[in-house]
């Protein structure tokens, strides 16, 4: 199949949800029905195009000057990133029908949440520094308005705050992608680099810094995360999805596809540059982590804790050798799939109770009992219990930073431990107090309307929860595509 083919996927999104502008819905089964259907028709063509369109074969869509290009490819890294999203999105799309329901301006809101999906594709499948700055850009601006979608003081103030982190981010990470696009193959992704001979090492090097901090941006890292714990003002399936997966995974893919496609790793390997990068890592995951057991408002917990658990995914990077390649990806994915869950439950508990801090859980399980079970599997998984996913991601990236050989590595697996610890802190309190209320403070064993959320809402949670232990047991699979990426097979 040509890669042609994968300007479906991409702009089959972009183009539905500009639809909603034209369609302009009245009927919630009307524009649920729309929505849906270009959600399951763009995932169905995703893994067509994972399948059967030849990996590493360039499409070129549209070049405005000598060097500069928008170009689409599949590979290892895009399937598994593209292969990632699709498979969340039309389940968190359900869920949003039920969480939005009785919202205002939902054409407004699904016509953006549609389109940032084939945005987040085009990042996927980009082929070379170019495109995927092109879409990274773009990710930015469609998502600024789900995060200011209630127009209330809070959203507009975190949705400004969100652009200024994440394009000025962005800002940083133009230099080395001309410096790139100059002193490369025009930044064509290649497995171990394509930087021409002779070209300027101080310069490159100091690029690079610019593009782990300006891509690491969207991943929240220090000291540039503020925008996270404040984007928590938006919609739960905004901050479940977009800015616990694709927003700020978009962030990691952009630092591995620079450090692994562009940069040569060997040699950054050892250098003061790769030692600051991986110490802003441990510092971040660890820092992340304290913030996270300080908060008292549930989501904003939670989001601390994705800007922690992003930061393990640089550590594993930063490390520059397969192994921790490998445990970076991994934990992209079994992060993915443990916050996805941990928001969703966050959220349902929000819109059945309208309350939103953690001392106003005290003893919800008894009236949402499933909702609360799976947010403690979720919970165990992120802290690293076997026989769930967290456990086999964060076991990779301790053997990685072991098997470096160096005081760095070892002082990541340092902080990867006590951030461990915190995280049974912030997260399993959270059961305990649904659980086993504080005697005489049960505000909700009697309560009237505390119930479970509807099936739209639940249905998610429950997949999510039965796809953590499906991780947590057969894991195997999954592990050997990825280090096929880290060995440059895939």
């Amino acid at each position: 199949m040509s890669p042609v083919f994968l300007l479906l996927p991409v702009f089959l999104p972009i183009l539905g949800g500009l639809g909603f502008f034209v369609l302009k819905f009245q009927r919630d089964s009307a524009r649920n029905a729309y929505s849906e259907a270009v959600t399951v028709l763009t995932t169905a063509l995703v893994w067509i195009a994972v399948f059967a369109v030849p990996h590493g074969a360039p499409a070129e869509v549209y070049s405005f000057t000598k060097g500069f290009s928008v170009t689409f490819q599949v590979d290892g890294p895009g399937a598994l990133f593209a292969g990632m999203i699709s498979l969340m999105w039309p389940l968190v799309l359900l869920y949003a029908f039920e969480y939005m329901e009785h919202a205002e301006r939902k054409n407004v809101f699904f016509a953006f949440y549609v389109m940032t999906y084939g945005v987040a594709l085009g990042i996927a499948f980009s082929a070379d520094m170019i495109t995927m700055y092109v879409f990274y850009e773009m990710l930015t601006l469609v998502t600024i308005p789900l995060v200011a979608h209630y127009a209330d003081h809070e959203s507009l103030f975190a949705s400004r705050v969100y652009a200024a982190f994440t394009i000025g981010g962005a800002g940083l990470a133009f230099f080395p992608v001309i410096m790139t696009t100059v002193y490369g193959d025009r930044g064509t992704f290649v497995f171990g680099g394509n930087l021409a001979s002779g070209y300027p090492a101080g310069l490159m090097q100091a690029a690079f810094v610019l593009g782990f901090f300006g891509f690491g941006a969207k991943a929240a890292l220090f000291p540039l995360y503020d925008w996270l714990p404040r984007a928590s003002a938006a919609p739960t399936p905004v901050t479940a999805l977009l800015h616990a997966v694709a927003v700020v995974n978009s962030g990691v893919f952009a630092v591995m596809r620079m450090t692994w496609y562009v940069y040569d790793p060997a040699e950054l390997l050892g250098t003061p540059v790769q030692i600051f990068c991986l110490m802003t890592a441990v510092f971040s995951l660890i820092f992340g982590a304290v913030m996270a057991l300080r908060e008292r408002h549930f989501k904003r917990r939670l989001a601390y804790s994705t800007m922690s658990n992003l930061s393990y995914m640089l550590f594993g990077l930063m490390l520059m050798t397969p192994a921790g390649l490998t445990g970076g990806l991994s934990h992209m994915v079994f992060h993915g799939v443990i916050k996805m869950l941990l928001f969703l439950c966050a959220g349902a508990f929000m819109h059945v109770t309208g309350k939103s801090w953690i001392f106003e859980l005290n003893g919800v399980g008894k009236r949402m009992p499933v909702t609360f079970t799976c947010y403690t599997v979720g919970a165990l998984s992120l802290t690293g219990i076997p026989l769930l996913c967290g456990f086999i991601s964060k076991w990779k990236l301790l053997e990685a930073g072991a098997d470096a050989g160096t005081v760095w590595g070892w002082l990541g697996d340092l902080g990867l431990i006590i951030s461990a610890f915190l995280c049974a802190m912030y997260t399993l309190s959270v059961s305990i107090r649904a659980f086993f209320p504080m005697r005489g403070k049960d505000r909700f064993a009697e309560g009237e309307g505390i119930k479970e959320a509807g099936w739209r809402m639940l249905v998610p949670i429950v997949v999510f929860t039965a796809v953590n232990v499906a991780f947590g047991i057969w894991w195997q699979p999954l592990l050997r595509f990825l280090e096929g990426i880290a060995q440059g097979i895939f």
